[in-house]
């Protein structure tokens, strides 16, 4: 059972750190091939894991003698998992067209460059992130979270532009920031817990409480700040709207779907499973947590209406809809911390293929803003659609996947006892919903409907000729229109799967609602 468990890190991990080591091979379908392999197999084998291993236990090595590192993954780390498996593969294959060198021109000749470097760390976060689904305890957990942390600034960082090491420095400085928020707890937590041990409702020992509510309230708020600036709430969201638009499509498309969860997976284990959610309900903690998520929700859907880049505009959405997921699992409410943990589920499969049409378009076009889209549709009709019932899914259209969630959503904070925040939070969610609608629609709408007036352009996608322009002046560089046919649909793929998903599981979502529900339960 330890190599059931152990595998699915310890091979992205080995693998990535074998492609940033290795030399450059000359051809560039060894590379892509090696890295497909290497996902593929790292896919089976949490899929394996994910039939195998729950309940099971495995202890890696001691901090302490009291301070084990070991694994023992549950219902709600297998469902986490799973998602990021999914995400995590359709993406990398996405990454193999978009990474493609995009010209022949002697000056821009070779391979896209960091391309292996790209490879690389990204196999090596997807071990990084099973382990933090797997972790058996706090301890285990944070030591993940932060490699998680590490590892996944190269991505932002990848074109090394002025831009990007800002975002990248910027990243690293709010992360640590909030795991510094976290590592303080962590003291508190086993002063007056004895253990790190996630256990359903709470592992503090309530002698030992007696007298000192008001420190642990303060420690817990700390720890939904510290993991809050991960999960980008407010106050401490900023980096995600630096970070995205610098960053390729697929490391925008995995910060925004799965790194971000993070965050939200570490919020669920303190307070359901350490602190346990009698001991917040109705407290400070609780009302401050609500108003801020509220806050971050409102905020994020009116800076990304307002926002015209189109990769601003979807972290934007981001910083929003994850607080969606924030604003349920502060209710303390069955049914809103259900739609919480769907609304994970979904909003992995549409953030990610949402920033993937978003790269494919940028790849295609070179066109950044979204007022720069009019006629997209005839270009790119396929992609387009995807955008369509995306965008009708992220703004909780039935029977779409987001209608589900934000319907449990608003049953819990009705059923909730929050006072204000019972009928503020429906509210707020409502008009988060209509905005929601007004940064996405009108880009399929003209996209599709650019006007009478609107002359489309006759493009051939053939050689052509490069010298001193920029990226966003090439519309597409392939040495052939067969080859560009090729090259669009294999990043279509993943597109259209994930939509797929999207739409799908709102018409069929009984299976995942039974699984998250025994979760619930479990948890409460």
């Amino acid at each position: 059972m330890i190599y059931t468990m152990v595998f699915p890190i310890l091979f992205p991990i080995i693998a990535g750190f074998f492609l940033l080591v290795m030399k450059e091979p000359e051809n560039r379908k060894i590379l892509t091939g090696m890295t497909g392999a290497a996902l593929l197999i790292s896919g089976g084998s949490i899929v394996y894991a994910l039939l195998s291993v729950e309940g099971e236990a495995v202890i890696l090595f001691h901090l302490t003698s009291a301070l084990p590192i070991y694994l023992k993954p549950d219902k709600l780390g297998l469902l986490f998992a799973a998602v990021m498996t999914i995400v995590w593969v359709l993406a990398g294959f996405f990454s193999f067209s978009y990474m493609k060198p995009r010209h022949e021109e002697p000056r821009y000749s070779g391979r896209e460059k960091g391309e292996k470097r790209f490879y690389g760390f990204y196999l090596m976060v997807f071990g990084i992130l099973t382990g933090l689904n797997f972790a058996g305890n706090l301890i285990t957990f944070y030591l993940f979270y932060e490699l998680m942390t590490l590892l996944s600034m190269p991505l932002v960082i990848h074109t090394r532009s002025r831009e990007a090491v800002m975002a990248a420095l910027k990243y690293l400085f709010y992360s640590f920031s909030g795991a510094y928020m976290v590592l303080f707890g962590l003291y508190f937590l086993y002063r007056f817990g004895n253990t790190l041990t996630f256990t359903a409702g709470g592992v503090l020992d309530k002698n030992m409480v007696a007298g000192n509510e008001s420190l642990l309230l303060v420690t817990a708020f700390f720890m939904i700040i510290g993991f809050g600036v991960k999960a980008g709430m407010f106050p401490l969201h900023a980096w995600l709207p630096t970070a995205h638009p610098v960053a390729p499509a697929p490391a925008s498309a995995l910060l925004s779907a799965v790194i971000v969860k993070g965050g939200v997976l570490g919020m669920i284990r303190v307070v359901y499973y350490m602190f346990g959610a009698d001991f917040l309900r109705g407290t400070w903690v609780q009302k401050a947590w609500l108003t801020l998520t509220l806050v971050t929700v409102f905020m994020g859907s009116m800076l990304a209406y307002r926002e015209k880049v189109l990769k601003k505009r979807l972290a934007y959405s981001t910083v929003s809809q994850v607080s969606y997921i924030l604003f349920g699992l502060a209710l303390l409410e069955p049914a809103a911390l259900e739609g919480g943990i769907l609304h994970v589920v979904f909003h992995a499969f549409i953030k990610c293929a949402l920033f993937l049409i978003a790269g494919a378009v940028i790849h295609k076009t070179g066109r950044e803003r979204a007022d720069e889209l009019t006629g997209i549709g005839k270009e790119m009709p396929v992609t387009m659609w995807c955008f369509v019932f995306l965008s009708l899914a992220l703004t909780g259209i039935p029977p779409t996947s987001g209608f589900i969630s934000k319907w449990y959503f608003i049953l819990g904070a009705l059923h909730s006892e929050t006072g204000i925040f019972s009928w503020l939070g429906p509210v707020v969610l409502l008009v988060s919903a209509l905005l929601t609608a007004g940064y996405l629609l009108p880009i399929a709408i003209k996209g599709f409907f650019p006007g009478e007036d609107y002359k489309y352009q006759d493009i051939e996608y053939h050689d052509i000729e490069y010298h001193d322009i920029s990226y966003q002046d090439i519309l597409y560089s392939e040495k052939s229109a067969g080859n560009g046919k090729k090259k669009f649909l294999a990043e279509e793929i993943p597109i259209v799967i994930l939509t797929v998903l999207a739409v799908g599981l709102g018409i069929w979502p009984n299976p995942l609602i039974e699984y998250i529900s025994g979760i619930v339960s479990f948890i409460l």
